[in-house]
Parts: structure tokens; sequence; C-alpha cells
């Protein structure tokens, strides 16, 4: 298998984990990560990896800073196959010219808009339409979600359409002393909101309409969706739909994971690296059917869902693995990903 060099531009929630789970991979080799700041993010950083400048001011900010960099972003890409952004919203945009000076193949994250890249990727939806491109945006945490858990049922052939209500995250744990909400909760102004034509463009005969809030939490994003099925079936069915996709995991109330916060938890004490959860988690239990109606909720951490996917775009945009089941196995278990968290796994 050959080896991926890889880069990351961009040391913030995304970044770093993406930077690790490339570590994880054995046909991949992390060259270095590129970021403007000097503060503790980078400097982490700098004690277990090689680190660049995205820019020539962060490259004399980071020497007073006491920090040195191995080069520039151009030195880093000059050693790099792929290059992965995970810089701030919009930002990415404005720096794919520059990897396509290069040579480097690019991903960049749901930020960004569908037409930057012309293709939006979902590993178990169109893995092979990304197969040797020059670059692919891997969608946001919520449409990840969306695309695992409809797509399922999709090719199971049980959807029809689907109705979902997205209660997210203010903001991100380590900024809540930025600001955020309090004692509210905030629609957004649109419906539908963003997540559902999103999401088509990863599935594009998807009937989905999102409505969406930002409530007074910072961890993770809570959905509810009605679905019309295209037929009636029995809840064995859908529960066996979601089994036969990968990245779904269940858990139940009746074993105590009765909220968010409990998942979370549920996570730090099974040693999973910064208590990531790159699995949906949908509530088994709550799943209820009823002829050709279907209701159920599951929970995103939106902090570390996509770093899978972009693992596999990467393998999709170099064409090392033209397989999708295949490459989303060696993710799956190059970071330990489960079907189900309080079940022992069979082999």
């Amino acid at each position: 298998m050959d080896t991926i060099n890889v880069g990351v531009n961009g040391y913030g929630v995304i970044g770093k984990r993406v930077a690790d789970a490339v570590r994880a991979q054995p046909d991949m080799h992390l060259v270095g990560v590129a970021d403007i700041v000097t503060d503790w993010r980078i400097k982490s950083a700098a004690n277990r990896l090689p680190v660049f400048a995205s820019t020539s001011e962060a490259e004399q900010a980071m020497q007073e800073a006491g920090l040195t960099a191995r080069g520039s972003l151009d030195d880093l890409l000059e050693q790099c196959d792929v290059i992965v952004d995970t810089t701030p919203k919009h930002v990415a945009a404005g720096n794919l010219p520059r990897y396509q000076a290069a040579g480097v193949k690019a991903i960049v994250q749901g930020g960004e808009a569908h037409e930057t890249t012309g293709h939006s990727f979902v590993a178990q939806a169109n893995y092979t339409t990304a197969l040797g491109r020059d670059s692919t945006r891997v969608v946001s945490c919520n449409t990840t979600s969306i695309v695992r858990v409809l797509g399922a049922l999709d090719d199971a052939g049980l959807l029809l359409r689907a109705r979902g209500v997205l209660i997210r995250r203010a903001t991100d744990p380590w900024e809540s002393h930025l600001g955020g909400i309090m004692n509210t909760m905030v629609p957004e102004p649109v419906i539908p909101s963003h997540q559902g034509p999103d999401a088509r463009t990863v599935l594009p005969g998807l009937d989905v309409v999102t409505i969406a809030a930002k409530g007074a939490h910072t961890q993770t994003h809570n959905h509810y969706w009605t679905l019309q099925l295209t037929r009636r079936a029995s809840r064995d069915e859908i529960l066996d739909a979601l089994r036969a996709a990968p990245r779904i995991a269940f858990i139940r109330m009746s074993d105590g994971l009765v909220a968010l916060n409990s998942t979370i938890e549920l996570m730090r004490d099974l040693g999973r690296p910064r208590g990531d959860m790159w699995e949906v988690a949908v509530w088994e239990d709550l799943l209820t059917v009823d002829g050709d109606e279907a209701y159920l909720t599951y929970q995103v951490y939106n902090e570390a869902i996509v770093v899978p996917e972009t693992i596999d775009a990467i393998r999709a945009l170099t064409g090392t693995i033209t397989d999708p089941a295949a490459s989303i196995r060696h993710t799956d278990e190059s970071l330990g990903m489960r079907h189900d968290f309080l079940t022992p796994e069979h082999p």
C-alpha cells in the first residue's frame, strides 16, 4: 500500500483531530501542521508534530514567541500529496489557488460552499465519485450525520421523505468563554435550514427538509426526525438498515444514557482520545415505527464526526484505495469505532 504524504493547514478543533487520525493510518504520513497562531494551541502541537507557518507574518510571530517553524506553508506543500484545510470558514476558498499551483490535492471543510470544489463528500454515499479528483469538500457535522442515517434507510429502499429538527450547540466548548447563548434558544432565520439542501449535494434525490435552532449548550448537536417510509415496515427492519451502515452506533436510555452529557461522559470512560465520538449515536430504545412512519433521535459530536470522512477523502483523491468499503474499514479499525458502545463487538 502506497504511503500518502499529508499536511494539515489549520490546527484547530478539526485540524488537530485530523492530524492525529492521519498519524494512526498505516498508509499515511503526517508531514506537518500549519497555522498562524502562537498561543497554547500551536505550542502543544510543537511538542510532538512538525509545525509550519501559514503566512510569513506568522513565521515571524512564531519566532518571537519562541517557536521554531519548520518552514512556510509553501515548504509544507512541497512535501505533500494532499493538504487538508481546516482553517476558519471561507479561508480555505482563498487558499485553493495556492494548493492548485503547488500541484497538491486539497480537502476543505463544510464551512465552504459546495461550489468551492464542485464536489461534496461522505464516504458511504459517494466515495467513488471523488476518486482522482483534485479537491473535495467534506460536508459539515450535521450534514454528515444526515447522509449517514437517511442514506442508510434510502439504501434499504425504506425512505420516502424526511423532516427533521436540529438543536445545535451554541459554540465549541473551548470558546464558551468568548460568548454564547444563555437561557434562550435561537431559531435559524430560514426554513429549510441549510443542512437539508447541503445533504442533497451528496445525495441529490433525498427528499429532506430541516429546521434548526441553537441551544444554550456547548457540547454536541441533537436531531429529531419524522420519516415517511416507502411502505409499512417493522421496527426491526429500520434497525437492521441502520446496523448495516457504517459509523452509526446505538445508545439506550435504559442504560442511563438519557442526555447529551451522559454520552460525552461515556466516550471519556471508553478512553476515546479527547472524549471523541466519530459515530452518529442513535437512541435505539426511542426508535418508534407506526405503519409507514418512523420517528428517531440521535446525537452528533460536532468536533469529531467529520474526521473519519476526511481520512477516507484523502484515499479517494489519491486513488490508493478504490473500494469505499475497504477504506472505511481501514479508517474505522484504526480509530476503534463501534456499532454499539456497550455491547461487545463480534469478531
